[in-house]
């Protein structure tokens, strides 16, 4: 033990000055500190954690149960010991509170030689994101409080809460094209593909349409009818910048766009039609930090700093995910989608230029916006130029701030589309709020 030669020392100096009182004294007084420091270290290590969660991905309104069995594994008695499951005040604290506790997720415990106790408490989702469960925190000292020992005992696990799901009541989105699979009502397009009967010839029609078996039964000229049709999937590009999406409108105007572009590509996806998501946002998955379990710590501030998931990345890569149908395409952009948290990173114009080679101009651009610059408006109306079908969902409250942004997309005759709240989604994609 180290503190051995230290002893030895204040016995000698007590020795030589005659103050052999003091010096026993002192060496009492150390050996005390020593042995606090001893069993509250042995008390810490002989315990271990096991966390159970019954699910790991959540709808909002939806309850997991969470429970820690802690076990004693060694012969000491230990007098007491505080186990807390470590969940972050940012989504735990009102306002804006992400996830609901019931229940306790830290109590004070004593634990017999060989005991094993079990801790459980109830997280109800309020909002959608990607969240982290623990590490569990130990706290154990000895009776006179001269020593404390601070132990990560378990790794975290993380939760998902998926963003909310909106049936849509119709859509007036579509990219049209001269080919394409669906049946629609606007006929300036047609699906060669498609022919879907034949009329007498008319002047004007194309010889290439003549339908010359018809024309050689019947003697008169006749030409084939084909389908109208278009492609109504789409490329979702949400803006997540902390410069079009200001601090005093969060968390809820990211919410609603997320909501909005979940419940869009639900609809694409029941419609079987391609959809994708291309964001500046970060995935809030590149925040999770890597932990050493057998660090010590000071105090329990500390600890939280250090396993906490990490306040900001650096990561300037854009969010993409190609363009596809299926259900495996759907389950992929919902669980980025509850991911995606704002960034300072690229700004709209430069994650469109990044990603342009990603886009296809066989599927619409819909753009979700919260508030338009003209660097902004401009990139976009170069995109439509470009041949690519744009539209815009304006997240906007504020009826001056949504037609001044309006204001300035029409101007590149890009349609814009009103996204005032909640309520509004099931009808933002069939009524356009200006035409360009």
């Amino acid at each position: 033990m180290h503190i051995l030669p230290i002893i030895a020392l204040v016995l000698f100096v007590g020795m030589l000055t005659g103050a052999n009182l003091f010096a026993l004294g002192a060496c009492s007084l150390l050996i005390i500190f020593q042995l606090a420091r001893f069993f509250a270290d042995r008390w810490a290590g002989s315990l271990s954690v096991e966390r159970q969660v019954t699910r790991s991905e959540l709808e909002i309104g939806e309850s997991l149960a969470v429970g820690l069995r802690l076990n004693n594994k060694s012969g000491y008695f230990i007098p007491w010991l505080f186990a807390e499951d470590l969940l972050s005040k940012r989504v735990t604290s009102q306002p804006n509170r992400a996830l609901e506790v019931t229940g306790y997720p830290a109590k004070l415990y004593f634990f017999r030689s060989k005991q094993n106790s079990l801790m459980t408490y109830q997280i109800k989702a309020v909002r959608r994101g990607y969240f982290q469960l623990g590490p569990t925190i130990l706290e154990t000292g000895d009776l006179l409080g001269l020593h404390r020992n601070y132990r990560v005992a378990s790794e975290p696990q993380f939760i998902l809460v998926l963003p909310k799901l909106i049936t849509l009541q119709g859509m007036n989105i579509a990219s049209r094209r001269p080919m394409g699979d669906l049946h629609v009502n606007d006929r300036v397009m047609e699906d060669p593909t498609q022919m879907v009967g034949i009329r007498e010839y008319r002047a004007g029609d194309s010889l290439n349409r003549i339908h010359w078996r018809a024309t050689a039964r019947t003697g008169k000229l006749h030409t084939r009818i084909f389908q109208p049709t278009c492609i109504q999937g789409a490329m979702l590009v949400l803006d997540m910048h902390t410069a079009t999406n200001p601090d005093r409108n969060e968390p809820v105007r990211t919410d609603l766009a997320v909501t909005m572009a979940a419940s869009l590509a639900h609809t694409l996806y029941l419609m079987n039609q391609p959809f994708g998501l291309i964001s500046n946002g970060r995935d809030a998955a590149d925040r999770v930090r890597q932990m050493r379990l057998e660090k010590d710590f000071s105090d329990r501030d500390s600890v939280r700093a250090d396993v906490e998931m990490n306040a900001k990345s650096t990561r300037l890569r854009p969010v993409v995910v190609d363009a596809r149908s299926g259900p495996e395409q759907f389950a992929e952009v919902h669980r980025t989608l509850a991911r995606l948290e704002r960034t300072d990173g690229l700004r709209l114009a430069d994650l469109l230029m990044e990603t342009q080679n990603r886009l296809s101009r066989q599927l619409s651009v819909l753009v979700f916006v919260q508030q338009v610059d003209d660097e902004m408006a401009l990139t976009l109306g170069l995109l439509r130029r470009r041949g690519y079908a744009v539209s815009a969902i304006v997240n906007q409250h504020d009826l001056d701030g949504l037609q001044d942004s309006a204001a300035k997309l029409v101007a590149y005759h890009i349609p814009v589309f009103a996204l005032p709240n909640e309520q509004a989604i099931p009808t933002v994609c069939r009524d356009m709020l200006l035409a360009g």
